[in-house]
């Protein structure tokens, strides 16, 4: 059952934005605060109707503005996971549950303790939201939110309002319970880390419109959404020089950090220029790896560790002059044990170096 949306609107808030999820597919919605992410959310679950929309899921027309089709919320068959929870206090976990799946449940109670306990709160169906973690809180809204057996699940910040290391189990149950959910899920998100812990495709929204969308990997190459997220400091741009064209489609480079390998581009040999290199894309080792190439392998000295959003460290490498980034977790980090002034290798993926979009101007001597 996949979900299809299209939304547009001039005011009073802007839209121009067309995305589509598939079957057992989350996909992120990423912005910052005002973009527009959480109206496309409410246009799907009918809590807003901007001037020209289309939703439709597993081929049912929820939202048709051209034809006049506008399901109201209840008939529409979606989950909804707020910020805040939303809970009954009055009620039990198991109570606030059984309230969202309607009359047609042949045995609420059996069937809410089930989900209860896919969200991991098995023995706590009988206690009141002001007896459980904001963790638990939010598993009880999961919970609630599939008791209606919906086509399409939305998460709204769902992670907003519980501390980091809560947040971070969190980001692990929800992985495992993919592995039982067959819909299309979307992600509401400002945290660009949740979105590529948890999502296979991101979509980046800023002032309504979509900037860029596509897998992770995708999007977290693209300079544009990443300038759009404010994370242009994610990516290292280093100078070098083109020294040669490959017989195997690779161009070399020859930067301070020493020889680059990367996928082959328009440019003739001896062309000065400036290659990006995204830090989520660097694996960083004590010792040389055994076993690979020694192309793309930099040696260099951590030179500072700077924490992230989320579980994330940004590792800085002092290559020669230069500095290479590598965005790690925290885990790794200590794994790895890494301080400034440790020894470290940076390995880089060939397709993880492209060529920065900087013009000959942009260099202090004009590129000559």
């Amino acid at each position: 059952m996949s979900l299809e949306v299209m939304a547009r609107a001039r005011a009073p808030i802007p839209l121009a934005a067309d995305f589509r999820v598939d079957p057992g597919e989350l996909l992120a919605l990423v912005g910052h605060s005002g973009s527009g992410k959480t109206t496309l959310l409410r246009t799907i679950a009918g809590l807003w109707r901007p001037q020209a929309a289309r939703v439709r899921v597993d081929g049912e027309t929820w939202l048709d503005t051209e034809t006049g089709v506008d399901l109201p919320p209840h008939r529409r068959r979606v989950g909804v996971v707020f910020q805040n929870f939303a809970l009954f206090p009055h009620m039990t976990a198991a109570q606030n549950v059984i309230a969202a799946m309607g009359r047609e449940a042949k045995a609420p109670r059996i069937e809410a303790e089930r989900l209860l306990e896919l969200v991991n709160l098995a023995g706590l169906a009988d206690r009141r939201p002001a007896a459980l973690s904001g963790g638990q809180q939010q598993r009880v809204a999961l919970a609630r939110a599939l008791a209606r057996r919906p086509h399409a699940l939305l998460l709204d910040e769902p992670f907003s309002a519980v501390d980091r290391a809560t947040r971070e189990k969190l980001h692990g149950e929800i992985v495992a319970l993919r592995a039982h959910l067959n819909m299309p899920v979307v992600l509401v998100t400002h945290d660009v880390n949740e979105a590529q812990v948890l999502a296979d495709r991101m979509v980046v929204i800023e002032r309504g419109t979509v900037l860029s969308q596509g897998s992770t990997a995708e999007v977290m190459s693209d300079p544009a959404a990443l300038r759009a997220m404010g994370l242009r400091e994610l990516a290292a741009i280093l100078p070098a020089t083109v020294t040669e064209h490959t017989d195997d489609g690779l161009t070399r480079l020859e930067a301070a950090s020493g020889p680059l390998l990367l996928p082959r581009i328009d440019a003739a040999p001896g062309t000065r220029l400036k290659v990006r290199i995204m830090a989520h894309e660097v694996i960083l080792s004590r010792a040389r790896p055994e076993g690979l190439s020694a192309q793309n392998i930099v040696p260099g000295q951590v030179a500072r560790i700077v924490s992230g959003e989320g579980p994330a460290v940004i590792v800085h490498i002092a290559v020669g002059e230069d500095e290479i980034l590598a965005r790690i977790t925290r885990r790794a980090l200590t794994d790895l044990g890494l301080a400034p002034g440790d020894a470290v290798h940076a390995i880089l993926k060939t397709m993880s170096v492209a060529r920065d979009n900087v013009a000959p101007a942009d260099w202090p001597d004009g590129g000559r």
